[in-house]
């Protein structure tokens, strides 16, 4: 079996979905870089951030393809305030509530909420969100790995990834 390398363009042609991204309290500049990295790779419109942490060690060190530059990062004070239009507030977050991703439908457009590295999504967050998912594992992810795996999921269900 081999694996094709694709485009940005390619792997998106067709889909016609809108997704942004919003980062609860993010502690890190490697985790921010990564996921700007991934939000590009998939196609995410915009990321907003909340909290001081990052911008107090603001330099990017894994986003080697400076997607920063095309793509906006916007710093807010509170998530609730900037969900795009008609998107659809989704928290991936371990929670009683949650369903695990393996069975969730993404809505076509979203705005998914991730937690800090070092915690957890507040309840005055996850009260405002439609819905709740975790990803069945057998511990934590890292904060990039997880919006990866997130942001794929919803790049492979909606037919997005070419043959």
């Amino acid at each position: 079996m081999s694996i094709a390398t694709i485009t940005r363009k390619q792997a998106v042609q067709g889909y016609t979905g809108y997704s942004c991204i919003g980062l609860y309290n993010p502690k890190g500049p490697e985790n921010v870089g990564s996921i700007m990295r991934a939000a590009g790779c998939y196609g995410v419109n915009t990321v907003f951030y909340t909290g001081k942490r990052y911008e107090r060690a603001v330099e990017f060190r894994t986003d080697t393809k400076q997607v920063h530059l095309q793509l906006p990062l916007i710093g807010v004070d509170d998530l609730q305030q900037v969900i795009p239009f008609g998107c659809v507030p989704v928290a991936i977050e371990v929670h009683p509530d949650a369903q695990p991703l393996t069975a969730y439908r993404h809505p076509e457009r979203a705005f998914y909420i991730f937690g800090p590295e070092d915690g957890s999504l507040k309840k005055n967050v996850t009260s405002w969100c439609r819905d709740i998912v975790y990803i069945p594992t057998h511990g934590c992810m890292n904060l990039a790995a997880t919006v990866n795996v997130v942001l794929y999921d919803r790049m492979l269900k909606a037919g997005g990834f070419p043959g």
